[in-house]
């Protein structure tokens, strides 16, 4: 592991933007052989339903499947606040995403949750080595606060 400080550059971000978006299109359109294409093998993701870690890409795939077949109707999806900070080989990026999907009836289920990925640069492509989704909660009932926004 490098102990060089790595520092912003323009082509990594843009790089890195590029995967988001190619990302997001997977998701907008239930692709989850595409979801699953921007996580490196050996992703370690946190994800806010389930279960406390999910290791590697095969795990985190299963999990994507059992995500979308919840929101069977048309899925939301919005990233909000994007900021991304990269160097050369690695970099991460944080926003807010209102995610969730319509019922049977029409009606929207959808909430805000926060996101935190981390990402490797190996072979000159770009992969999501680290995902962390998660929404906040009231200390005293323990509930998610699913009805906040930004």
């Amino acid at each position: 592991m490098s102990t060089a400080t790595a520092s912003a550059t323009p082509s990594s971000e843009a790089d890195i933007r590029a995967l988001i978006d190619s990302w997001i299109k997977s998701v907008h359109a239930q692709d989850v052989a595409g979801i699953a294409s921007h996580y490196a093998p050996d992703i370690l993701a946190f994800d806010a339903i389930m279960q406390l870690q999910f290791k590697g890409r095969e795990a985190y795939t299963k999990h994507w499947e059992a995500c979308l077949a919840m929101c069977p109707g048309p899925g939301i999806f919005e990233m909000h606040d994007l900021r991304i900070t990269a160097g050369e080989d690695v970099g991460f990026a944080h926003c807010l995403n209102r995610c969730g999907g319509t019922d049977e009836s029409g009606e929207e289920k959808a909430s805000w949750m926060r996101m935190t990925a981390g990402y490797r640069k190996s072979n000159g492509k770009w992969t999501v080595v680290h995902e962390h989704w998660s929404a906040p909660f009231d200390m005293e009932s323990g509930k998610a606060l699913f009805d906040l926004k930004p």
